[in-house]
């Protein structure tokens, strides 16, 4: 894919993320579009490094630790970033990943129906493990914190 095409796709899902952000959590949009085009600018520039970097890893890993790096307290910029992106809320910008998911399988049901049942219990291990994972993470993380 191009990356004409993803900046396209990221600006749809920011206008539609400030839709769900306002409709649903009342935020204005006025007061969400910073953090928009900061997370539209991240994105892009992590799609951009897998693209011109010679180690093939996933945009989604570059995006993260992009996001993560200029997010760390103590960074320039770290809480303005924060503060902004603070704005846009997370259900919001599920919305539209979700609905671009569901198109994408959709698509794609002729291939999933090939792979039989074995990947429905796949699925099952998949969120079952990632879910007892973050639990298990959060719980450890949050009794150092003595939060619990």
């Amino acid at each position: 894919m191009s990356l004409a095409s993803n900046l396209l796709i990221l600006i749809i899902t920011g206008v539609l993320t400030l839709v769900g952000n306002f409709v649903g959590f009342k935020v204005s949009p006025i007061e969400a579009i910073p953090g928009i085009l900061i997370l539209i600018l991240i994105a892009f520039i992590g799609i951009l490094l897998s693209k011109i970097v010679p180690i093939k890893i996933p945009s989604v890993a570059y995006i993260v630790t992009l996001a993560t790096i200029l997010t760390i307290p103590g960074m320039p910029m770290a809480e303005l970033i924060s503060g902004y992106t603070a704005k846009v809320n997370f259900l919001a910008l599920c919305t539209p990943i979700l609905a671009y998911a569901g198109i994408y399988t959709g698509k794609n049901l002729d291939t999933l129906k090939k792979t039989g049942w074995k990947i429905f219990i796949v699925a099952l291990f998949v969120m079952l493990g990632t879910y007892l994972g973050s639990a298990i993470i959060a719980q450890v993380i949050l009794k150092m914190l003595g939060q619990i």
